[in-house]
């Protein structure tokens, strides 16, 4: 037998616009138990009721959610926003010669380059002004799998207290994505939260994030 309260908060939780708009209180609780008994494939008839009553349920769940937004907002009206551009992301087979990628790193950082190094399970993915990739490239050359060009990276530096309130960073993907802006790479060291984009992309980031 279905349990209707189970599938309604599994569907509602699986659609985060719907969620958002939920606990925000924008939602016609009719409109929503008639999707949920269609996507699911519920007799309508049967489980309208039970499907509604557990969409009111779940409200009061994630009402609370609500005060953590305002938490979230307030860290990000105290962060402050720089960007350097001029920023290339290449993909380099994990087998490379690591003594090699040290030098280059080291030479950029005696520079104040930008140059980070992201390790993963299959590659690895460096992040470098547009001069240190060229020397990426021409010391990688038959290693490099895949390149982008033209970023900018957008380093959001907040205060402490994002540490320890969670959604901050997840609030912020939401935030690009539902106005069409690709994040490449994503990196944070402490209270710093870099965002590589496009550059054609970037007034349109700069314009969201000012909180």
């Amino acid at each position: 037998m279905v349990n209707i309260t189970k599938l309604a908060e599994h569907y509602i939780a699986e659609h985060p616009f719907v969620k958002d708009c939920l606990k925000k209180g924008l939602i016609n609780y009719s409109s929503l138990t008639r999707q949920i008994c269609k996507d699911c494939s519920l007799d309508i008839k049967k489980n309208f009721d039970a499907v509604l009553i557990a969409c009111r349920r779940y409200y009061n769940k994630i009402k609370s959610e609500a005060t953590t937004e305002k938490k979230i907002l307030e860290i990000l009206k105290n962060s402050k926003i720089e960007v350097k551009n001029k920023i290339n992301a290449l993909v380099l087979e994990k087998n490379i010669y690591f003594p090699n990628l040290i030098d280059i790193e080291k030479e950029a950082k005696k520079l104040n380059e930008t140059f980070h190094i992201i390790e993963g399970a299959s590659a690895i993915t460096i992040i470098a002004s547009e001069d240190f990739a060229t020397k990426i490239k021409k010391t990688f050359k038959t290693k490099i799998k895949k390149e982008n060009k033209n970023l900018v990276e957008a380093i959001l530096k907040s205060p402490k207290q994002i540490e320890t309130t969670a959604g901050v960073v997840s609030y912020l993907y939401s935030l690009l994505g539902e106005n069409g802006i690709n994040i490449y790479e994503t990196l944070s060291c402490w209270t710093d939260t870099i965002f590589l984009v496009d550059e054609k992309d970037l007034s349109k980031v700069m314009e969201l994030l000012r909180f």
